[in-house]
């Protein structure tokens, strides 16, 4: 019994790795996917990421609630939410752990870690990993960053550092919403998202 599980087990691993190898990256320059589709927030509303947006644009974060790198990102995670909506950028963070969600990222447990964790922007539920297919989203944590007109500026990483807070060099996303907000072009509009992969259905 033992020795079938485990077998399962990795069977279901297999197949959550093949998914996100077949998925593509939303590319840069590219229009707000699926703006109208609603989902329910943590506070019991449906939204879209219309609804999220505001006047400068939308900061979408891929995200869950027990993985490794978004725990060890958290602290910055609030940081960066907390600027972006300083300069008018709406914010929403999406869970996209299908796999999980009767268990560490069900919608309860959502509720109780964003309490936690005291976040004030949407945190949503993204039924069968619909948002995070739409743009090819793999890995938790990973942002994707929208101009005021809804087109896609930077994607990737937080900063150039996701394992150690205190030898970070760069913080991307940080420069990119003050070029954003200033209507300046990107100086570095990609980077590599390191975290854990999403947990799709398989």
């Amino acid at each position: 019994m033992k020795k079938t599980f485990t077998l399962l087990a990795a069977a279901a691993m297999l197949a959550t790795s093949v998914l996100a190898q077949n998925i593509t990256s939303l590319s840069l320059g590219t229009a707000l996917p699926l703006a109208t589709a609603k989902m329910k927030d943590i506070s019991g509303k449906e939204v879209s990421l219309n609804d999220a947006k505001k006047k400068n644009g939308l900061l979408v974060m891929f995200s869950c609630n027990t993985c490794p790198y978004v725990i060890k990102n958290q602290q910055r995670t609030k940081e960066i939410a907390a600027y972006a909506l300083k300069n008018n950028i709406g914010v929403i963070v999406i869970n996209s752990n299908e796999a999980q969600r009767s268990d560490a990222d069900s919608y309860d447990a959502m509720k109780t870690y964003a309490t936690a964790q005291g976040y004030n922007w949407y945190y949503t539920v993204d039924t069968d990993s619909k948002v995070a297919n739409a743009f090819g989203a793999t890995r938790t944590p990973e942002v994707f960053l929208f101009n005021s007109k809804g087109t896609l500026e930077y994607k990737g990483a937080i900063d150039d550092n996701p394992s150690d807070a205190s030898a970070v060099t760069r913080q991307h996303l940080h420069a990119a919403i003050d070029e954003v907000v200033g209507g300046k072009a990107i100086s570095v509009k990609e980077s590599k998202s390191v975290g854990c992969t999403i947990k799709r259905q398989s």
